[in-house]
């Protein structure tokens, strides 16, 4: 390994303790701030959300930074109710904390199976989801490029991520001003890595080998529908 590659992966390691402290809180403050935090830096609402991710359950399916569980049973619950009941679901998370809370609230789902696991290092085999849903996590990872390459690794030929991204605030005042001490606030927590240009995400997303399927600029997110290619 060189001093350059040596001295990357350090910084990684410090970049995920820094969150994996960002997120060691109890899980009933985590909603309650996710709430705020996609209120008024994300300005996108819940029913959105619920939209975007039940409809990317396929029949094995993979929730990367699951949480605390109370979004995705949400969205698991509307997917049941609309026919797209999975024939297995995994869920990982890299905070100790949040899977607890994700281990009690689906205690009596033996559907789910749950994992401590990093989105750049994943311990899952190649080509083994139809699906995978990253909720409101894609601009918490050090390294947005490894984590698609990391997620199109685990995805069948054919699979799908549905995905949103954080971006850099837009609109005027006070949603605006809002919207940037949150973020400020966050990254200065390890909660944000950064937001990023919409353009940006895009650029990653064609590098890490996904196709585009559907995209669209909600708020201060960029939404996405991406299809791993046959």
């Amino acid at each position: 390994m060189t001093t350059d590659s040596c001295s990357s992966a350090c910084l990684a390691r410090l970049d995920l303790e820094k969150i994996t402290k960002a997120y060691d809180s109890e899980p009933w403050w985590y909603d309650v701030r996710g709430f705020l935090i996609l209120t008024f830096a994300y300005r996108a609402t819940l029913w959105e959300q619920l939209r975007l991710f039940s409809a990317n359950i396929g029949p094995r399916h993979l929730e990367v930074a699951i949480g605390s569980g109370t979004l995705f049973g949400m969205i698991l619950r509307r997917a049941r109710r609309e026919g797209r009941a999975p024939q297995r679901v995994v869920g990982c998370d890299y905070a100790e904390r949040m899977l607890a809370g994700a281990a009690r609230r689906f205690a009596k789902d033996p559907l789910i199976e749950l994992g401590l696991a990093d989105v750049g290092r994943m311990p899952y085999p190649d080509a083994d989801f139809d699906s995978v849903n990253v909720a409101n996590a894609m601009h918490c990872f050090p390294d947005l490029g490894l984590a698609l390459r990391e997620i199109r690794r685990v995805l069948r030929p054919g699979g799908t991520l549905a995905a949103n991204v954080l971006l850099h605030p837009r609109g005027g005042w006070p949603w605006r001003g809002i919207a940037e001490r949150i973020n400020r606030w966050g990254a200065a927590k390890g909660i944000v890595n950064r937001p990023y240009d919409r353009d940006e995400v895009l650029v990653a997303v064609a590098a890490a080998g996904l196709a585009l399927e559907r995209e669209w600029v909600s708020g201060n997110v960029c939404n996405m529908v991406l299809r791993r290619p046959a």
